[in-house]
């Protein structure tokens, strides 16, 4: 399938994972060229919007302590303070009125990768009578392939917006692209 912004309608929603401060250039953990996404998802953003379909935004909200920080044992340095400017959305992101924000990694306990990881995200997205979710953001490798992999074992159709995902690396994309086609996720 060929899938371009036009492609929205009824049954469909976007997601955009972590484009935050800290996940860009000169932030505490970037992506390359993690920017580069932000105008690619304000077209998504865009055109969910004037499809009247929902806008979810997912963030890392840390504490400070948080077990995926190096300092506690986890393979990140700190990241996305609660409350910091490195946490804020980039600055260029649009963000709509009536967009929903899923707070992610604020546990004590574990990371969470995912934007569904008891988060409430499927059950929003039920509720709003989603059945087909696009999502993009970062990192493609880590926080947007576990949303992906989760949003398929909760049962919706769901594509990667291609252009609007950055990864850490290019094997890491490589490997994530793969384990998400696995997986049924369609890559547009």
């Amino acid at each position: 399938m060929t899938a371009s912004v036009h492609t929205f309608s009824g049954g469909d929603a976007l997601l955009v994972v972590d484009v935050q401060v800290d996940f860009c250039p000169g932030g505490a953990l970037p992506v390359p060229d993690g920017d580069q996404v932000v105008p690619v998802l304000n077209r998504w953003i865009a055109a969910a919007c004037k499809a009247h379909c929902p806008v979810f935004l997912s963030r890392d909200w840390h504490p400070r302590g948080h077990p995926s920080f190096a300092s506690e044992g986890g393979p990140w340095p700190p990241h996305c303070l609660q409350d910091t400017p490195g946490a804020r959305f980039h600055p260029d992101l649009v963000i709509p009125e009536g967009a929903i924000l899923v707070s992610k990694g604020t546990r004590f306990d574990k990371d969470q990768y995912s934007a569904f990881d008891e988060t409430g995200l499927a059950h929003a997205l039920r509720k709003a009578g989603v059945r087909r979710l696009f999502l993009g953001g970062l990192a493609r490798d880590v926080c947007v392939k576990a949303s992906a992999l989760d949003a398929r074992r909760a049962g919706f159709a769901t594509c990667l917006v291609d252009a609007g995902a950055k990864a850490l690396s290019p094997e890491g994309a490589t490997a994530a692209d793969r384990e998400m086609s696995a997986a049924g996720v369609e890559i547009v």
